[in-house]
This record gives C-alpha cells, structure tokens and sequence, in this order.
C-alpha cells in the first residue's frame, strides 16, 4: 500500500510542475509526452511514469487519476503542476524536439523528469 501511495504521490507531484513564466507554443510541442518521476528520496516513491498531453502549448494530463496543468513557451521552456486530491507539485524545465527534463518538487519532496514525445 505504500508503494502504491509513493507512486501516485511521485505521480502528482510530476504533473504539478509549474511551468515557466512564458507565451503559449503554437504547435511545436503538442502531443502526448511520456513524463518518468524520480525523486531523491525513497520514503517520496520513485520510477513513475505519467503521460501529459500538451496542445496549443497548454498541459493537461491523459490520466483521470492525476490532475495536470501548465504551459510550455515557442522555446520549450515548461511549467508544470501535478495534483491528486490534496498533494500537488511543480515542476519547471524544457523540452527539445522529442524530449525533455527537468526538476519538481512538492510539500516534501523533491526530484528530477525526463519526458520522451510518444
């Protein structure tokens, strides 16, 4: 049961990056982007993975389980938030082509993503 509760927290807190302060991408970045959690710690969970969807540069998650949020710029800077019921987290990075990275953190925790376009 732990493990689970440390995956979708690790999960929330991916998804609730905010992004950063940015205009709207037009297209480049849109589609469905698988984003890997890590953290620095054990006791916060680590290896989720979530998927996002991004269109018209505006983030919103592909799962009913976690809430996303965000934005990413014409130059792939992003800002992110990730929340399920009362955790959430941010996160801040960029994308490139079809990649990115980047760092989170949320109440407790806090870690790095990676994210790969599907």
């Amino acid at each position: 049961m732990n493990g689970i509760r440390r995956a979708l927290f690790a999960t929330l807190v991916a998804i609730a990056f905010p992004l950063t302060q940015a205009d709207a991408a037009t297209s480049t970045f849109d589609g469905t982007w698988n984003v890997r959690i890590s953290s620095s710690s054990e006791t916060c969970g680590n290896g989720a993975t979530v998927a996002i969807g991004i269109n018209n540069g505006q983030i919103a998650s592909s799962s009913a389980a976690v809430n996303a949020s965000g934005r990413v710029a014409d130059a792939g800077s992003i800002n992110v938030t990730l929340s399920t019921g009362i955790k959430r987290a941010v996160g801040f990075g960029h994308l490139s082509g079809t990649s990115g990275s980047g760092t989170w953190r949320g109440a407790m925790c806090t870690g790095t993503w990676t994210a790969e376009r599907m």
